[in-house]
């Protein structure tokens, strides 16, 4: 029990790392939270400060969630674990410790997390994510819809019930994320890619 809680903590606190931050820091920028959309994530770093940072901060952000839950893996077969170890990174992200739980939306945290724990649904939700942005160049739209589709699709592959759970919890949380876009949206105000 011991193991697996250092697992979760583990977890929360990698999510809990902003490498959107941590960038913006080691080139001198301000703070993303004050600039652009006001988000930590690679999105707003992209605009803010260009495609190589953006892209290192979508690796990064993907990173810390692929780690915990590549190490819970390791140590276990247990979906509940590792849905548990998943949930703990992308909440980290989103509610960071370091940052005064003023943190991201998740989507590339989600990323890193269902990799390894539900790759043909990701596969699906990369797709939709992919097409409504090359449609309608919109980033949020496609990572809300991409959200909604995992755990559908997850679901649909009769994936472990704990995973489709944390898919299901972890879609809510990046639309809750994403409410500051859907607002701009429905005012057509909402930035294009």
């Amino acid at each position: 029990m011991l193991a697996v809680l250092c697992l979760i903590l583990f977890a929360y606190l990698a999510g809990s790392v902003s490498f959107g931050l941590l960038i913006a820091h080691l080139q001198g920028r301000p703070d993303l939270r004050q600039s652009g959309s006001g988000n930590i994530g690679a999105t707003n770093v992209t605009r803010i400060m260009g495609k190589t940072a953006g892209i290192l901060t979508l690796l990064g952000d993907g990173a810390k969630g692929l780690l915990p839950v590549i190490v819970a893996q390791w140590w276990t077969t247990s979906p509940m674990v590792i849905a548990a170890v998943a949930l703990a990174a992308v909440i980290g992200h989103m509610f960071p410790v370091y940052y005064g739980f003023r943190g991201g939306k998740g989507v590339a945290t989600a990323l890193g997390v269902f990799l390894p724990t539900l790759p043909l649904p990701l596969l699906g939700g990369l797709i939709v994510w992919l097409l409504v942005v090359v449609i309608w160049h919109y980033v949020s739209v496609g990572s809300i819809l991409a959200a909604i589709t995992l755990p559908m699709l997850a679901a649909a592959m009769a994936y472990p019930p704990p995973l489709v759970g944390v898919a299901l919890v972890v879609a809510l949380l990046i639309v809750y994320k994403h409410r500051s876009n859907i607002q701009r949206l429905w005012q057509k105000a909402e930035p294009k890619l």
